[in-house]
């Protein structure tokens, strides 16, 4: 019976590969749980002319004025969306738009004080028109929607763990890793599919 030995380089690419899978497995968990908490904001223009555009940006405006009061004193998600749901007509009465609550795939999104990792979140998207134009993003609960808003919410980081908050909004290598991490990993997740 013959016995082979693993050969260093073979063993390197075994423990690199193993550290991979388990890096990519935490960033997916720690993504899944931080979208288990947001709901993001989704507005896409009908076309890109900058008359659509515009009316892109003041529709954004009419969604923030509406909701962000009504979700200032939200304590979870879970009350974020029956508020919303509960005013769900009132989102489309503000213009031709299509209002729908589901699940929207985002890329990972840098934003002025904290970025979000890829992957999947509830997102209230509202379409005007025919939908065809750029979007604009944000994080409708809690209210991180800061750039759009006169006043952002001093405490909106307050409904997240501190291990939630210092991921989206540490700065450095170590905090883009991590987010590499979790598009590598769903990269991987969808080319096995």
């Amino acid at each position: 019976m013959l016995k082979q030995k693993i050969r260093p380089w073979e063993a390197a690419a075994l423990l690199a590969l193993c550290v991979f899978l388990l890096s990519g497995l935490w960033a997916g968990r720690t993504q899944r749980e931080l979208a288990g908490g947001l709901v993001r904001l989704h507005v896409i223009a009908n076309s890109d002319s900058d008359a659509d555009q515009a009316e892109k940006l003041a529709m954004r405006d009419k969604v923030l004025a509406l909701l962000s009061p009504l979700l200032a004193e939200c304590e979870s998600r879970e009350e974020a969306v029956d508020i919303i749901l509960g005013h769900k007509s009132d989102l489309e009465a503000l213009g031709d738009v299509a209002v729908t609550l589901g699940t929207e795939y985002y890329p990972t999104r840098d934003y002025d004080t904290f970025s979000l990792p890829a992957g999947e979140y509830l997102s209230l998207r509202v379409v005007l028109g025919a939908g065809q134009g750029h979007n604009w993003w944000c994080v409708v609960f809690p209210p991180l929607c800061a750039e759009a808003l006169a006043e952002p919410a001093a405490d909106a980081f307050s409904i997240l763990d501190e291990d939630q908050e210092e991921l989206i909004t540490r700065s450095g290598t170590d905090y883009e890793l991590r987010f590499r991490l979790v598009e590598w990993w769903e990269r991987l997740a969808d080319w096995l599919r």
